[in-house]
């Protein structure tokens, strides 16, 4: 499938992975690479915006007080606290004015590396008669990660934009392996060409 052209249809819905503020260069929890994303999924979404279908975007948007964080017990610095700057979608990511915001992460003992946990992500996306989904976005070995595995425990078709992910690393080979996970758990590997 990786060298066949995909037509985009009814039931088709893009789904762009936390790409905040915090996770771009110069944030509390840095993904190396990450602007690079952003203009990436740019082009996913001129696409889905051209054939007039449902785009998402999670978010992390956090307490002050989060579990996840270190002052808290937790493995991260503070990132993308609720109404911050740092929690705002990057600039340079132009989501159309109808993009489906998802917030995850929203309860202070409440951590959700995917965008199907603790929110109606599912429920909307059935209500939308979404069957396939397109995800991309921050980090690979995170969110993305997870996101993918709820939406194939879920019954939806995923595709892995993988020309739109970027990992965090915290090993040197994270990234690597969990792109290996999603496809070994049947997530499809796609880039640009093969939509555009």
């Amino acid at each position: 499938m990786r060298s066949s052209n995909l037509s985009l249809g009814s039931g088709d819905a893009l789904v762009i992975v936390d790409v905040q503020n915090d996770f771009l260069p110069g944030g509390s929890l840095a993904v190396p690479e990450a602007n690079a994303v952003a203009e990436t999924l740019n082009r996913y979404i001129d696409v889905f915006v051209k054939h007039d279908l449902p785009i998402y975007a999670t978010r992390d948007w956090h307490t002050s007080d989060h579990c996840s964080f270190q002052s808290q017990g937790g493995a991260w610095p503070p990132h993308c606290v609720a109404g911050s700057s740092g929690a705002d979608f990057a600039p340079q990511l132009h989501l159309p004015v109808n993009a489906i915001i998802i917030s995850k992460g929203t309860g202070s003992h409440q951590d959700a590396y995917s965008g199907f946990e603790g929110t109606d992500l599912a429920e909307h996306l059935r209500a939308m008669d979404v069957r396939r989904l397109f995800i991309g976005g921050l980090a690979t070995d995170y969110c993305v990660l997870n996101t993918v595995r709820d939406a194939l425990s879920h019954r939806f078709e995923v595709l892995l934009l993988e020309d739109a992910v970027r990992a965090v690393n915290v090993q040197p080979d994270d990234g690597n392996k969990a792109i290996a996970e999603m496809r070994q758990r049947g997530a499809v590997p796609i880039t640009l060409t093969q939509v555009a």
